[in-house]
């Protein structure tokens, strides 16, 4: 188990948290940038010490500020992987895996995790001639080289490129996996944690304002700024008790939704974009959906199999169709519609 509890000022920034991870688990806290996320690894790292904190891994403690006790960062047991991957670019691949360990068996366990990682053939080579991708494993098996009790990883994939990516976070989800130790990993992008972690955290300001499973957090946001991180759509409004138990609430800049949820007074709903389907104007909404606001197309944007779009509907909304979808309806910049969706899939969350 590697618990970290922190409480340090830095700046305008409060940061106060409380998190843990079990052997085998990886907890991916996600977050803005300057919400704390790199701080707290810094902390668990022993790169930075906090105003008051304790930081222990596998019965061992490596920071208590009452006890007077802080483990030296090259005394702990965690390896690191950093946002940039700092290698060395003076020393070989094999070299920058080998550089945290002592003695003979410093080349056969760099060598050995090189072939673990589909990367032997490199090993004399220098990494400003790496893939980014090629780069990233150097760095995850110069963290796994002193066999760990945790690992911590700092935007492991921020560094690559959208094509290489998904592939490097298939492996990189393996590796975690496969470690067998209790992994901290921070990002800004909640599908990356989604992906990574086995419980996600986001973190706001310093502190961590929900904490559960990726699906949970998307299903049922805590508050309009996890709802809006985990790429749903937020519009804010005032809620009122409807009829047969639903909530309607009046959105601000006007129109009006219903949802399942409850609520009162001032609130944030959120719907997720590709929840929303797109009608003509004029249409006679046969379907399910009991909300139907009408919109302007702002913009267009294909992403991968889909397409993206900018609405105005008195507060920006956005929708994800099929390319199919805009050719039927010949959607394009200035178009009314009417973008309609199901109560059920109308979240009502704290403004």
């Amino acid at each position: 188990m590697l618990r970290v509890e922190a409480r340090a000022e830095l700046g305008g920034l409060i940061l106060e948290v409380e998190l843990e991870a079990a052997a085998g688990e990886c907890l991916a806290l996600a977050g803005p940038s300057g919400a704390g996320k790199t701080t707290v690894l810094r902390i668990a790292a022993g790169l930075l010490r906090p105003a008051r904190g304790r930081v222990a891994c596998g019965g061992r403690v490596w920071l208590d500020t009452e006890r007077g006790v802080s483990v030296p960062p090259e005394e702990r047991r965690c390896g690191y992987v950093f946002q940039e991957y700092a290698l060395f670019p003076h020393l070989s691949v094999w070299r920058n895996v080998a550089y945290p360990l002592r003695g003979s068996e410093r080349r056969e366990r760099a060598r050995e995790l090189l072939e673990r990682f589909g990367i032997a053939r490199l090993a004399d080579a220098r990494p400003g001639s790496l893939s980014g991708g090629e780069r990233q494993r150097v760095a995850v098996a110069r963290a796994l080289a002193r066999r760990p009790d945790a690992l911590l990883l700092d935007e492991p994939l921020s560094a690559l490129d959208s094509r290489t990516r998904a592939a490097a976070a298939r492996e990189l989800g393996s590796v975690i996996r496969e470690a067998e130790v209790p992994a901290l990993l921070v990002t800004h992008d909640f599908g990356e944690a989604a992906q990574l972690g086995d419980r996600v955290g986001v973190i706001d300001r310093g502190r961590v304002v929900q904490l559960g499973l990726a699906g949970e957090l998307a299903a049922s946001p805590a508050s309009a700024f996890v709802a809006d991180f985990a790429g749903a759509v937020v519009l804010t409004g005032v809620a009122r008790p409807g009829p047969d138990g639903l909530t309607l609430v009046d959105l601000d800049g006007g129109g009006q939704v219903t949802s399942v949820d409850g609520g009162r007074g001032e609130v944030a709903v959120s719907v997720y974009p590709w929840e929303i389907a797109l009608e003509p104007p004029d249409a006679a909404h046969p379907g399910s959906a009991q909300n139907h606001l009408p919109a302007e197309v702002a913009s267009l944007t294909e992403v991968g199999n889909r397409v993206r779009l900018g609405l105005a509907a008195g507060q920006p909304l956005v929708a994800e169709v099929t390319p199919a979808a805009v050719r039927a309806l010949d959607l394009a910049p200035g178009q009314r519609v009417i973008a309609s969706w199901k109560a059920a899939a109308t979240r009502v969350v704290a403004r």
